[in-house]
């Protein structure tokens, strides 16, 4: 983790900015096991209970308190938060009492939002779930909503905790924090496991052990989560006091939190579709989307997040200092180093992606059958990958600069393009396909909010460096391509996937053979940022 300890006013944790490479390299592993574990507890859950109306009904309990807590502060606290505690660090306390009153209104509104929630859980499930055709289980899905829902105060404490000591430049505590809680969750499914019986689908019981195990032990993961933070708090000697009162500068933060809450709604608008598409059709669809997202995120998650983590903090002080050259260099970076990473990654996805999923998810109570609609749907969005990410740095530009408006502007048009072709899926593709469509439509959304996002910051920042980055772009198209085509090529000498022993080999043999070309292409065209992350990677092996 990364070293902490008492800070000054106005200084990262370190004492010094660490660079972005390192920073970002140092988070990546993190951030990597985080994301393997968090796959890991997933695939576990499809190996022991299935991808069925049981599972269905879990993902959707489960996906509530994100997103109750992303309208009630999340999306706040991953965009503007840090910038303003980075601004607030010039005080006379370094920022300690606006931390403190930040802390204070942050959780007293997310307290009374859990308890409205949890009450509200019987209405969540109407909206999220259509049971029109039968294929879902909105009981399930309530039992379970009451026992998640509670999640959300300890989702806000942990983005809160975490903001902090990402404004101190500390950000190791942050990215191990949901290996542990990936870990509690993977013993509560051993436990679930261990229980004697099935979990009680017609009546639904409240009391029913297994039920239970599963909602109280994913809501502690959660819990363990936030609390694993406080030692690091205290390495950078900050001490929390309950702070009350609105200052000028939290009456600026509740002026930007309007439009951020806004631009959560409208994509929330988005999900409420999604959910409901997917569980009028095929049985199944919840847990294939959620699963094959998972996957697609977790290149994402672990080259995207780390650079934007790292980025973040540097921008909003090339912002707050006017210095919009600095801002557009971090801008062009971040998106050259994301091309070049993500799109031979996108290559090898759409290649290996039907394998993948069978390999991954294929065992146990899962089936071939299922796993194989999961590797189709990620299969065909995995294109959306560095759109998907290019958006999410777009979105930290605009923060950096107080300009929460022009985000949510973007969503809603994102938001109108992405609901009529989602209801076209449902009525057009066979309902078993319904979730690939879905996924595919998610990844042209992506592109929409990408380019649009581009064209709006031209117009607030000037020249961009866009040519560079068309021109990376461009490189790195062809050489993904190369690779996908030599790992098609070589495919057609491979025996059928249709078992666990087929999509293994297809695996070990297609995506090593796709990602080595790829890359092979980038450095025989001497991309230049292929250099840094050629060079963690070398010092990472000579430090092994």
């Amino acid at each position: 983790m990364d070293r902490t300890a008492t800070v000054t006013k106005g200084e990262p944790a370190g004492g010094s900015t660490p660079s972005l490479a390192k920073a970002s390299g140092s988070m990546a592993i993190a951030t990597l096991v985080s994301r393997i574990t968090g796959f890991g507890w997933k695939m576990v859950m499809a190996w022991l209970i299935g991808i069925n109306v049981a599972t269905d009904s879990f993902t959707i309990a489960n996906t509530l308190p994100n997103i109750i807590f992303e309208l009630l502060l999340g999306g706040v606290l991953a965009s503007i938060v840090v910038p303003l505690l980075v601004r607030s660090q010039s005080d006379d306390d370094g920022g300690a009492e606006y931390t403190n009153r930040l802390l204070t209104v942050g959780l007293t509104g997310l307290a009374v939002g859990t308890l409205l929630a949890v009450a509200a859980a019987p209405l969540f499930t109407a909206v999220y779930v259509d049971d029109s055709t039968g294929k879902a289980n909105p009981e399930l899905v309530t039992a379970f909503a009451y026992l998640l829902l509670p999640e959300i105060l300890f989702y806000g404490l942990f983005a809160l905790l975490s903001a902090i000591l990402q404004a101190k430049h500390v950000f190791g505590p942050t990215a191990w924090a949901p290996v542990v809680n990936n870990l509690v969750i993977l013993a509560t499914l051993v436990t679930y496991w261990a229980l004697p019986g099935d979990i009680s689908l017609d009546p639904v019981r409240m009391g029913d052990p297994k039920l239970l195990v599963l909602g109280i032990g994913t809501t502690l993961g959660i819990v363990v989560q936030a609390v694993v933070l406080l030692p690091a708090l205290r390495r950078i000697g900050f001490k929390f006091r309950w702070t009350w009162g609105i200052d000028a500068r939290l009456r600026e933060f509740g002026g930007l939190a309007l439009w951020i809450l806004g631009y959560v709604a409208i994509s929330q608008v988005g999900m409420v579709i999604t959910q409901r598409v997917l569980t009028v059709a095929a049985s199944g669809g919840v847990s294939i989307y959620s699963n094959a997202w998972l996957l697609f995120q977790l290149p994402y998650g672990v080259i995207g997040v780390s650079l934007l983590t790292a980025i973040l903090p540097r921008m909003s002080k090339a912002a707050a200092d006017g210095d919009t050259q600095k801002l557009v260099d971090d801008l062009s970076t971040g998106s050259r180093l994301s091309a070049v990473m993500l799109i031979p990654i996108s290559a090898v996805l759409t290649i290996i992606g039907a394998s993948l999923g069978v390999a991954l998810f294929g065992a146990g109570e899962a089936g071939i059958e299922q796993s194989q609609r999961l590797g189709h749907a990620l299969a065909f969005s995995a294109f959306g990958l560095l759109p998907y990410a290019l958006v999410m740095l777009q979105l930290r530009v605009f923060y950096a600069m107080k300009d929460a408006r022009t985000p949510t502007l973007i969503m809603v048009v994102m938001t109108v393009v992405k609901i009529p072709l989602l209801y076209m899926c449902g009525a057009l593709v066979r309902p078993d396909q319904v979730v690939i469509g879905v996924l595919l439509v998610n990844s042209l959304t992506f592109v929409v909010g990408a380019v649009l996002g581009q064209m709006w910051l031209w117009v607030r920042l000037g020249n961009l460096h866009s040519k560079k980055i068309v021109r990376v772009i461009a490189v790195c198209v062809l050489a993904g391509a190369v690779g996908g085509g030599a790992a098609w090529g070589l495919s057609l000498l491979l025996p059928e996937v249709d078992s666990l022993v087929t999509a293994w080999v297809s695996v070990v043999v297609l995506g090593p053979v796709a990602c080595l070309v790829a890359f092979g292409v980038l450095v025989a065209l001497k991309v230049p940022e292929l250099k840094p992350a050629t060079s963690r990677i070398t010092r990472l092996v000579r430090r092994g």
